[in-house]
């Protein structure tokens, strides 16, 4: 492995994230659905049978570290790339020696952070090399790399998620940090109980974030008798916010979704940007609440207004494209247009509706009318026999029973007359006094 060193190398001292970096598999903390013992990401490191790979996660997670652990275990050549000083120049002089290694059966890895700042050009520089097997290339990145890596290098690489570390590795990391040498294992500091809590919800599942936030804690804390003191309000301090109460798997974390999805419906937007507020400063993943806001513009608009199903969705898009802080706002927005909406809760009526009827009545045929006669067979048997093409009439109409026999003339879609549900009412209405009109429901 090959290692630079700066003039100024090992005078300057290192932040505590960088000195706390593991070095094996074993010392990373989370995702263990891609490092626990018998996974493919493992074996293929530990094998040192490493092929090209993107890792695609938030920041913190583990990305940079992973392939700091591959240049530690790997018997390659490892060379790191920076999207905001690599050049096409430079990347060419590296290709060409990764050539010139691969003749005397040397492998090269290639490590390139935030793979997504590469231009195109720059990318499509380093495609010849991975398909001809003379550099493995590994990109980490925080955008997804369906949409900001060239796709012709996507399919050459294998794509590892990792998720955000919860609440408990942060914690184990943080104490860690605190025993470790590397750490402040050769000090005496000393915490006050639910300091390393604060900072663990804080982080939102950033490890760098964890150790930069108790980092600093250190150096704010109190020297009392020969060890540092390092209290609630000194965290507060570092973290310029109270630490909120929240548990992200116990009561107050449905009594605050509960909040917030009531607020919503009782169209009140102050009390929903509130108690969104509490849950996203608490260190909520943002992604649920986008989940939860989705199924509201669904369950609680509906027709009323079909923008809010579209408006929802985006505001997801970009929860998972950009994360916290910056996606606060779209919540907000999203938030907001929700308890403004006029309100329709007859999609999940309907749907109850109809699922009671599915679930007591899960052998009833589908009507031959309405089945795919896609054989002779099939059409000599009455499939589709019977069946009218709308498109082909003149109204775009068809008194055709669509429903079981044991069903026929039920409703479940009951429109209101809220916002825009009241034209879809209105063309209900009419659809039904048209089949009444021309035909007996057969």
């Amino acid at each position: 492995m090959k290692e630079q060193i700066t003039f100024f190398g090992h005078d300057i001292p290192q932040p505590l994230a960088s000195r706390m970096r593991p070095r094996a598999i074993d010392d990373i903390v989370g995702q263990e659905h891609l490092l626990g013992r018998e996974r493919v990401l493992r074996r293929m490191i530990e094998q040192d049978r490493v092929t090209s790979m993107i890792f695609w996660g938030p920041p913190g997670v583990g990305k940079t570290t992973l392939a700091s652990v591959i240049a530690h275990q790997t018997k390659a050549e490892f060379i790191e790339f920076s999207a905001v000083t690599s050049g096409i120049k430079e990347i060419k002089d590296v290709m060409r020696q990764a050539d010139e290694n691969r003749k005397f059966g040397e492998k090269t890895i290639v490590f390139v952070d935030e793979i997504h700042r590469f231009n195109k050009a720059q990318q499509d520089a380093f495609l010849p090399f991975v398909e001809k097997g003379s550099i493995v290339l590994i990109g980490a990145t925080t955008e997804n790399p369906s949409f900001e890596v060239n796709g012709a290098l996507l399919s050459r690489c294998k794509v590892f998620v990792l998720k955000p570390l919860s609440k408990e590795d942060i914690r184990k990391l943080l104490e860690r940090a605190v025993g470790s040498p590397e750490g402040f294992g050769k000090q005496p500091v000393e915490f006050e109980d639910g300091a390393l809590d604060i900072i663990a919800a804080f982080a939102n599942g950033d490890a760098r974030t964890a150790l930069s936030t108790l980092e600093m804690a250190v150096l704010n804390g109190d020297m009392v008798e020969g060890r540092t003191l390092v209290t609630i309000r000194d965290v507060e301090q570092c973290t310029s916010k109270k630490s909120l109460l929240y548990d992200k798997n116990g009561e107050e974390h449905y009594n605050l979704i509960s909040a917030l999805h009531k607020s919503m419906r009782n169209s009140d937007p102050d009390a929903a940007v509130y108690w969104l507020a509490r849950m996203l400063e608490a260190g909520e993943d943002p992604i649920y609440v986008a989940r939860r806001v989705t199924r509201f513009a669904s369950e609680d608009v509906g027709l009323a207004d079909p923008r809010a199903l579209e408006l929802a969705v985006a505001a997801f898009q970009a929860c998972h494209l950009i994360g916290m802080p910056e996606c606060s706002v779209h919540l907000t927005q999203a938030v907001v247009y929700m308890s403004l909406a006029p309100k329709s809760n007859a999609m999940e009526v309907a749907y109850n509706m109809a699922k009671e009827d599915a679930v007591k009545q899960l052998a009833e045929p589908v009507p031959l009318n309405i089945r795919n006669g896609v054989t002779k067979l099939m059409r000599d048997i009455g499939y589709g026999k019977g069946y009218v093409y709308a498109h082909d009439t003149e109204d775009k109409l068809s008194d055709m029973q669509c429903l079981p026999d044991s069903l026929k003339d039920r409703e479940y879609y009951i429109p209101t007359e809220q916002g825009v549900e009241g034209r879809f009412k209105q063309r209900l209405e009419s659809i039904k006094a048209w089949k009444r009109e021309h035909g007996n429901n057969k």
